[in-house]
C-alpha cells in the first residue's frame, strides 16, 4: 500500500515529514514580494512556460496547490495543518478567487495579467461552444401594466432550398432575437463545413442532420417582436419528404410567407409540376391561412441582380395559380422583392432595388389588420406535439376560447380531465392565454403516452366533435386514374393524420353553378368536384366547416402527393 494512504500514528510524525519540504520553501516564499502593488509576473521566463499552454498536468497541480510561485522550480506548495507560513499566502489566495468568481468562463487566471488577455480571449469562445450548443432564445421584457400585443402565427413555406430558414434567421437578427456572437460562431462552423451561406438558417434548423444536409426537417420554431405585435415564425420544411410536417406547420399559421427564389432555374424548379411552390400554397390555403406574402428572395443573385424584369415575370407567373387555389390577388396576395442573405428589404429599404416603392417586410408585418378572434368561443387546442419534462407538456395554438391557470380541461376524443398546473406562452410564463397564441402546457391527471397528435383540449362546457364517418365536399386536384368507392388515403385535418377511406360517393358539384347531380357517380377523376362519405381507421376529433372552418377542412394525401381537398358538411353518427 502506498505510504501517503496510510493515516499517521500521530500528527507530531506528519509535521516531521514535511519539515525538510518546508525548509526548502522558506528562501524561495519569503524572497518574493507578495504585497507588490501591481503583481506582474515575468511571462518570458523559461519556468512559467510549460504552466501556461494548458498541460493537464501542470493545470491539475495548480489547482491543488491553488496559488502559483512564477520563476522558482517547486511547484507544489501545499501547506497542510496550520502551517506557520499560511499567513503569507492569505493575499495570493484572494487575489486568486476575485477574478474566479467574476469571470467563471475565463479561465483561473482572470484579468489579473494584462500580458496574457490575448489568450483568455482565444480560450473564450472554444468555452462558450459547449454553453452556446442551443442558444436559448432572448424574452423581451414586457411592463406588467402593457397591454397584450396581437399574437400572429407566420409560417415560411415555399419550395427546397428557396432560403426560408436563411430569411427566418435573418429576421431573428435584425429583431435582436439571436445576438451576433452566436452569429459569428455558426458562421465559423458553417465555414468549416464549406457551407459559408447556410450559417444563418441554423438560428432555426437546430438539429445536426438539418444543419449538416442543410434542409429542414421538422417545423422549426421563434418569434419576434415589432411595435405593435408578436409574431412566431413557422419554418416548414420544403423537401416533398417532409409535406406532411409542413402540413402541421401551416394548420397553426394565420399568415402565410410564400418564398420563392429569383435565381434562374430555380424559380422555375420550383413551380413546375413536381415543385413544392404550388403544393404549399394550395396546402396554406386549405389550412385557413387567409393572407398571402409573397417573397421574391436571392434578388441580390448574379443571374438576377435587383432585376424588375424578372420580378416582374415570377409575379405573372404565380399570380394565376394563387388565384386558382383561392385566394384573391388584389386583397389576400402582396409581393416584395428581398433578399435573405444580406437581409436587404427585410427591416429597412434598400438603395439596390429604386423600383419598389412599398414598406420593408418586417414593417408591412406590422402594418397588417388585426386578426378577428372569438375569445369567448368554446376552447379548443389542436395538439402538435407533446413530451415529458417534469410532466406532461403539450404544444399547441389556442384556436378559440381562454384558458387560464388551475383551470380544468377535458381531452378529446379520450374524454381525459386534465388541469393546466402552467401555461409557456413562447417560453414566457403566463397565468392566461388568448385566442392565436403558440402555447406549451403542463398538464396534471393524464401520461404522455396517452396523447396523441391531433387530439383537442377542450372545455368540459362544450366538447368537440368526435366520431370516425363523416360527408364532405373533396375537390380532386391531382389524380392520375379515378377515384372510387374503398379507395383509401391519408386524412391530413388540423394536426391530426389518420388512415380514410372513401366509403360511398353520394354527388357530383357543378363547378360553376354548385348544382348537384340527381344520381350517384362511379367514380371521380381529376378537377371534379364531389360529396362523398368518409371513415377514418380510429376515432378523429373534428367539426363541421360551417361551426368551426380551422377544424372542419381537411387534405387527402397518397403516395406524396396531395390528391384533394375538402370540407365537412356533416358529421354522421356511429351505429351501434
Amino acid at each position: 500500500m502506498d505510504p501517503r494512504d496510510t493515516a499517521p500514528d500521530s500528527w507530531e510524525q506528519e509535521d516531521d515529514v514535511e519539515a525538510t519540504i518546508d525548509g526548502q520553501l522558506d528562501s524561495a516564499l519569503l524572497s518574493l514580494n507578495v504585497n507588490a502593488k501591481p503583481f506582474v509576473p515575468n511571462v518570458n521566463a523559461a519556468e512559467f512556460v510549460p504552466t501556461f499552454t494548458g498541460n493537464a498536468h501542470s493545470e491539475s497541480e495548480d489547482s491543488v496547490g491553488n496559488c502559483r510561485v512564477f520563476g522558482v522550480p517547486v511547484i507544489e506548495v501545499v501547506l497542510e495543518n496550520g502551517d506557520s507560513e499560511l499567513t503569507t499566502e492569505e493575499p495570493w489566495d484572494q487575489i486568486e478567487a476575485e477574478p474566479n468568481e467574476k469571470e467563471p468562463g475565463g479561465g483561473p487566471r482572470g484579468d489579473r495579467e494584462p500580458s496574457m488577455a490575448a489568450t483568455t480571449e482565444e480560450t473564450a469562445p472554444e468555452m462558450m461552444e459547449e454553453e452556446e450548443e442551443t442558444p436559448a432564445p432572448k424574452v423581451p421584457a414586457t411592463q406588467p401594466d402593457a397591454p397584450k400585443k396581437e399574437h400572429i402565427n407566420v409560417v415560411f413555406i415555399g419550395h427546397v432550398d428557396a432560403g426560408k430558414s436563411t430569411i427566418g434567421g435573418q429576421i431573428m437578427y435584425l429583431t435582436g432575437m439571436v445576438d451576433k456572437r452566436t452569429l459569428e460562431k455558426y458562421e465559423r462552423e458553417a465555414k468549416e463545413k464549406n457551407r459559408e451561406t447556410w450559417y444563418l438558417s441554423w438560428a432555426l434548423d437546430t438539429n445536426q442532420e438539418e444543419r449538416d444536409k442543410g434542409k429542414t426537417v421538422e417545423v422549426g420554431r421563434a418569434y419576434f417582436e415589432t411595435d405593435k405585435k408578436h409574431f412566431t415564425i413557422l419554418d416548414a420544411p420544403g423537401h416533398k419528404s417532409f409535406v406532411p410536417n409542413m402540413i402541421g406547420g401551416a394548420s397553426q399559421a394565420d399568415l402565410a410567407v410564400l418564398v420563392i427564389s429569383a435565381r434562374k432555374g430555380e424559380f422555375e424548379t420550383g413551380f413546375e409540376k413536381g415543385g413544392q411552390t404550388r403544393e404549399h400554397a394550395m396546402l396554406a390555403k386549405t389550412a385557413g391561412v387567409k393572407h398571402l406574402i409573397v417573397l421574391v428572395n436571392k434578388m441580390d443573385d448574379p443571374t438576377v441582380n435587383w432585376s424588375l424584369e424578372r420580378y416582374e415575370e415570377c409575379k405573372e407567373k404565380l399570380v394565376p395559380f394563387l388565384k386558382k387555389v383561392g385566394f384573391n390577388p388584389k386583397k389576400d396576395i402582396y409581393f416584395m422583392p428581398c433578399s435573405g442573405l444580406t437581409g436587404a428589404n427585410l427591416k429597412e429599404p434598400t438603395d439596390m432595388c429604386s423600383w419598389y416603392s412599398g414598406l420593408p417586410f418586417i414593417s408591412h408585418l406590422d402594418s397588417l389588420p388585426n386578426f378577428k378572434r372569438s375569445s369567448d368561443g368554446p376552447v379548443r387546442l389542436p395538439i402538435v406535439d407533446k413530451y415529458k419534462d417534469m410532466g406532461t407538456v403539450i404544444l399547441g395554438k389556442l384556436e378559440s376560447g381562454c384558458i387560464f391557470k388551475a383551470q380544468q380541461l377535458v381531452m378529446m376524443p379520450n374524454r381525459h380531465v386534465v388541469e393546466l398546473l402552467s401555461l409557456l406562452s413562447d417560453d414566457v410564463e403566463t397565468d392566461d392565454a388568448q385566442p392565436g397564441e403558440n402555447l406549451k402546457l403542463r398538464l396534471k391527471g393524464i401520461e404522455e403516452e396517452e396523447i396523441l397528435p391531433g387530439f383537442i383540449l377542450c372545455n368540459a362546457e362544450n366538447l368537440c366533435h368526435s366520431g370516425r364517418t363523416f360527408d364532405a365536399q373533396i375537390v380532386i386536384i391531382e389524380h392520375k386514374s379515378i377515384i372510387c368507392p374503398g379507395y383509401n388515403a391519408v386524412l391530413h385535418i388540423h394536426t391530426c393524420i389518420e388512415e380514410v377511406q372513401i366509403t360511398a360517393l353520394i354527388c357530383l358539384v357543378d363547378k360553376k353553378t354548385g348544382d348537384k347531380s340527381k344520381t350517384r357517380p362511379r367514380f371521380v377523376k381529376q378537377d371534379q368536384v364531389c360529396i362523398a362519405r368518409l371513415r377514418t381507421a380510429g376515432t378523429i376529433c373534428l367539426e363541421t366547416f360551417k361551426d368551426f372552418p380551422q377544424m372542419g377542412r381537411f387534405t387527402l394525401r397518397d403516395e406524396g402527393k396531395t390528391i384533394a381537398i375538402g370540407k365537412v358538411l356533416k358529421l354522421v353518427a356511429e351505429r351501434d
